[in-house]
């Protein structure tokens, strides 16, 4: 196996996206693609030039073809995708949105193949990554890819490698919110950058504030946090340094899903490349910004050759450095 910068896991699902307007009940017209907050952010660090292991498992069926497929064709490495005869390939049904608002997703996952990764999943290869992308996503399937990724977290932080987790709450996947939160907290405390939503935040930390929200994980051995404000941009937190990075002007958001992935990509890309945490915010903002402006959950992630142009003449006109803090 080739050297390894990133190593992610968890669930791609085919996602069925509505071809008009409307109630989902009421549309004819599908059209086909993949959906999974974790391959975006595997796709997105692909198209910018990083070696990218994908672990999951997907259904013998049609839709498993398509979805490794798809991801082949991005780059990335699926010999550790495994095929499983005797659980299916989970699918959604994605409403279209044409006025910024968020889409109607409907899931239709539970028992999927990728609810039954388990520890024994993990192939010793992988763990040689330079880092390990996780999100909250893969503990809520299942007990079973839950213990997977602790696992994969406890080994990789152990071994010296970084480690990024974006909790990405799914709270219908767990059993209570009081699971969901210390479950989460759990798993945040093995990874070095932490990168939650502002809401998400306050749920899993009682606390309102970003610079107490990113305290809390601080205190828990996490190097730095980075929580995301949607256009308002984000706060970032380190033991040494704090501040406000101001989010990127839109004029028109097509579709918002997406967007804290492609954040994750800009953050973990640049910290990958030895960038200070606050200019790898400002790269997190501008492709979370570019994200919203493209129908799909990942059609709008850039090539390092766009990012190369588009972002350095974004840097140039508009976002200068702020050590404004934010206190909401």
């Amino acid at each position: 196996m080739s050297e390894i910068d990133i190593l992610s896991f968890g669930e791609t699902m085919a996602m069925f996206v509505a071809d008009h307007n409307g109630d989902l009940a009421n549309v004819d017209h599908f059209h086909k693609r993949i959906a999974g907050a974790d391959s975006n952010v595997a796709i997105g660090l692909s198209r910018l030039g990083f070696n990218v292991a994908w672990l999951s498992r997907v259904g013998a069926d049609s839709l498993g073809r398509f979805v490794i497929d798809t991801l082949q064709k991005e780059g990335l490495d699926c010999r550790n995708v495994a095929i499983d005869s005797a659980h299916p390939t989970g699918f959604q049904l994605k409403s279209r949105s044409d006025d910024g608002d968020d889409p109607v997703v409907e899931y239709f996952r539970r028992g999927s193949a990728a609810s039954h990764l388990s520890p024994q999943s993990i192939v010793p290869d992988l763990l040689n990554a330079r880092h390990l992308h996780a999100t909250g996503i893969p503990p809520a399937l299942s007990e079973t890819a839950r213990q997977m990724s602790f696992e994969l977290m406890t080994r990789m932080r152990e071994a010296g490698r970084s480690v990024s987790f974006d909790p990405n709450l799914r709270p219908s996947l767990w059993a209570s919110e009081q699971q969901m939160i210390s479950e989460i907290n759990r798993l945040a405390a093995l990874a070095h950058w932490v990168l939650p939503g502002l809401s998400e935040g306050r749920v899993l930390t009682g606390y309102d504030d970003p610079a107490d929200i990113a305290a809390f994980y601080l205190d828990q051995g996490v190097e730095a946090v980075a929580i995301k404000l949607g256009p308002h941009g984000a706060y970032y937190r380190t033991q040494l340094d704090e501040g406000f990075v101001a989010g990127v002007p839109v004029e028109t958001v097509v579709d918002t899903v997406g967007a804290g992935d492609g954040f994750a990509v800009g953050l973990i890309s640049a910290l990958l490349e030895n960038f200070s945490f606050a200019d790898a915010v400002k790269r997190a903002n501008w492709i979370g910004s570019r994200a919203v402006q493209s129908r799909g959950d990942m059609e709008g992630l850039p090539s390092r050759a766009e990012m190369s142009v588009e972002f350095e003449a974004a840097i140039a006109s508009r976002l200068a450095p702020t050590g404004d803090l934010c206190r909401t």
